[in-house]
């Protein structure tokens, strides 16, 4: 007997629709082939949210999200806001406000790389084999939730950066327990030679560790973490970081795949968990069937491991891999022989239907007829 589950969909703005449906749709068909309920309600947020109400996290946005299951995420954002540094109200504001009103205080990103995808990284191909790991970022305290001033006469302006110890080991303990079931290898990544913030990381991810033995604990300074990144990024197996490091390395480790749209990502803590790709809302490219849904579905496939479905999530992962095995990828990827966002979602579900062959009739699904023969 399958389980049943709500889930909040909220689109957003620019190319969030259009992936999230992707996303909902290969998550309807796990449903219909494993005999599991998905409920998806949907709900306004970001730009979109403040247009129509004034509000980028609308209150009964807000609660639905809180008497949900799960929330897939796609993007906020939209350059009428990106280019007015003077808007009071943003769309990012909404997010933020989610993540703090859910208690989302960890923010986890994997990131594994494609042999056939090698090509598009800026990063030599021998340096990807084997790249798989993950990164657990802080995600509502530091600088970015700390005391913001600005002095009266606009000269000078200061953002806090204070970090207590049990938002510290909160998040320790969950990138610690995630090492326990992968390589047993930690980073922790700070800059604990000049920030006290960083200090009090260090000190507090030590007392924890005694409690993992088996686990093998590394400490690196945020700039070596940085090059380590690019020159040897098979080190890693689980890195921790704070907030505003995290933001900056996990970004930096999507170049890694080749492509934004092809990471998901997952926040979770006290409340409700939130699942999204990393991309932003790349309003460019918005409503023109164009966008990588892949980032998305593999958030899909977070959330279904989060639900404790790990064979669904398995299948979901390995129909991604298929598509991109065989070349069937978003222009992103491949900006002359690409297919459509809507393709890459039908092509994952005939996966997981098992209406897939060896023979592929690619000239059909050209032509977003997924006829395979």
């Amino acid at each position: 007997m399958g389980i049943q589950k709500q889930i909040a969909v909220l689109p957003g703005d620019g190319i969030g629709p259009e992936v999230t449906n992707q996303a909902v749709r290969v998550l309807d068909t796990v449903a219909k082939k494993y005999h599991h309920q998905f409920s998806f309600q949907f709900a306004l947020m970001g730009a979109d949210a403040i247009d129509k109400t004034g509000d980028p996290l609308p209150e009964s946005t807000l609660q639905l999200c809180k008497t949900s299951d799960a929330v897939l995420f796609g993007a906020v954002g939209h350059p009428k806001y990106d280019q007015d540094p003077d808007a009071k109200v943003r769309p990012e504001q909404g997010l933020l406000k989610l993540r703090k009103e859910l208690g989302l205080f960890a923010n986890i990103r994997p990131v594994t790389t494609y042999t056939s995808l090698h090509h598009l990284s800026p990063i030599k191909s021998n340096l990807l084999e084997h790249v798989d790991f993950e990164i657990f970022r802080e995600l509502t305290g530091g600088i970015y939730f700390g005391k913001k001033e600005l002095s009266t006469d606009g000269k000078s302006a200061t953002d806090t950066c204070t970090y207590h110890v049990d938002e510290i080991a909160r998040v320790a303990h969950l990138a610690f327990k995630r090492a326990q079931q992968r390589k047993r290898k930690l980073t922790l990544v700070d800059k604990a030679n000049v920030l006290e913030t960083s200090r009090l990381w260090r000190k507090t991810v030590n007392d924890i560790s005694t409690s993992y033995p088996e686990v093998e604990v590394h400490q690196m300074f945020v700039d070596n973490a940085a090059m380590q990144l690019i020159i040897n990024p098979a080190q890693f197996d689980v890195i921790l970081t704070e907030n505003m490091f995290g933001d900056i390395l996990s970004d930096e480790a999507s170049v890694l795949a080749g492509s934004l749209g092809l990471l998901p990502s997952a926040s979770i803590g006290s409340g409700t968990a939130l699942f999204e790709p990393i991309h932003g809302s790349y309003p460019q490219a918005a409503g023109r069937d164009i966008a990588n849904p892949t980032g998305a579905i593999l958030s899909a496939a977070l959330m279904l491991d989060h639900f404790g479905l790990h064979q669904e999530a398995s299948e979901l992962r390995s129909g991604i891999e298929w598509t991109i095995s065989n070349s069937f990828v978003t222009m992103d990827i491949d900006p002359i022989n690409f297919y459509f966002t809507s393709t890459i979602g039908e092509l994952v579900c005939d996966f997981i239907m098992n209406r897939v062959e060896d023979a592929i009739h690619k000239a059909n699904i050209q032509l977003r007829k997924s006829t395979i023969i």
